[in-house]
């Protein structure tokens, strides 16, 4: 059982978060944007708030943003999931409850705002107007204006719903409930729900497309692998299983596998494995993929992200592995010297005083 003092541990990191610098306004920088606690409410993994790192300089601390204030003598609530425009310069963080929207430069709070049955993974629209905000678990989600805050319409689909993609062209969002084997997806002109993709063999849980919008790749439940989709028919494909390594007990999620992402080119497919503290790599130019590596991680993997430049792979571990070498080539630590772990986390970059890019939380095919 883990143990930790909230208390001590925020107090602790006030006085960094206030005297916190604004990111320099000079020629483009790299960032990666950390959201906390984003492995369940853990603090000792990196407390509470938005920390920044420097990709350019070996992914070293350079601020920890504020989010929520923790109230003496209760816990942190969940950070749910993290998205960020670079049209508006803004990032989003949800929690259990509520979703905040902070200026990625500045830090400074823009809106913060409860919704009806809570929040979980959400996505942004590639111009930065529209969030669609699943309830935690609930049978809808929230249409947002991401300027305000308000809730614009609501999509009911009764799945559970829990984990978000839009798609970078911006023509389909994918719905994804985690009491539903299959896979809704929304057109945004009208926010309804034109087409399923499955049934898969369990209820989905996280899952990735790839850039062609062809295929989607699923993790379900009781399966150490994934199964893959054909968006276009609605069919289920195929169902891959890892390798040389047993389905035991995971710390959480109650999920094998839990954490998909292909590499930016699609020629390989990242698999999560919790109970075994992996990640499996797949050839995914063949189908279905073949298993080819395997990497030991320091702890239980339970997301897995990519870097804007394609260069490399973020495990919520805290570990940057290069996708090349497949070696781990950083690891996140926080101001205070902790271990930094999270399962929400993308990149920013910045130049002049502006931010220019940003990557998804997903890891999302880039092949057209």
């Amino acid at each position: 059982m883990k143990v930790f003092n909230v208390a001590a541990s925020i107090a602790a990191m006030a006085l960094a978060i206030s005297i916190a610098p604004r990111l320099p306004a000079a020629a483009e920088q790299h960032y990666l944007y950390v959201a906390n606690p984003g492995t369940r409410n853990y603090v000792e993994y990196g407390g509470v708030g938005i920390l920044v790192f420097d990709i350019d300089h070996g992914y070293k601390f350079v601020k920890r943003t504020p989010t929520w204030k923790v109230a003496e003598g209760k816990e942190p609530e969940n950070v749910k999931g993290i998205a960020a425009s670079a049209k508006t310069g803004r990032v989003y963080v949800t929690s259990l409850n509520r979703m905040i929207a902070i200026d990625a430069v500045t830090g400074k709070t823009i809106w913060d705002k409860t919704y009806e049955g809570g929040c979980d993974r959400m996505a942004i629209s590639p111009d930065g107007k529209i969030l669609y905000v699943p309830q935690l678990e609930g049978p809808a989600w929230h249409v947002v204006d991401a300027a305000t805050g308000a809730v614009i319409k609501t999509i009911e689909t009764k799945s559970g719903s829990h984990n978000t993609i839009y798609s970078p062209a911006g023509d389909r969002v994918y719905l994804a409930g985690l009491h539903s084997p299959a896979l809704s997806i929304a057109d945004p002109k009208t926010h309804t729900v034109v087409s399923t993709v499955g049934p898969f063999a369990d209820v989905i849980r996280p899952f990735t497309i790839n850039g062609a919008n062809s295929l989607v790749f699923v993790n379900v439940n009781n399966l150490l692998g994934f199964e893959v989709g054909d968006i276009k028919t609605g069919k289920k494909l195929y169902h891959v299983e890892v390798q040389g390594y047993e389905k035991g007990d995971v710390k959480r999620h109650g999920c094998p596998a839990h954490g998909i992402a292909l590499t930016h080119d699609e020629k390989e497919l990242w698999l999560a494995d919790c109970h075994n503290s992996a990640i499996h790599i797949f050839d995914a130019t063949v189908m279905p993929p073949k298993q080819t590596t395997d990497l030991k991680m320091r702890d239980c993997v339970g997301w897995i992200s990519m870097s804007l430049d394609g260069r490399y792979a973020y495990s919520s571990t805290g570990e940057v592995v290069d996708i090349a070498t497949k070696k781990v080539v950083a690891t996140l630590t926080d101001e205070m010297g902790r271990q930094v772990q999270s399962e929400k986390m993308l990149d920013v970059v910045i130049s002049n005083g502006k931010v220019v890019n940003v990557s998804d939380q997903f890891g999302i095919g880039m092949k057209q």
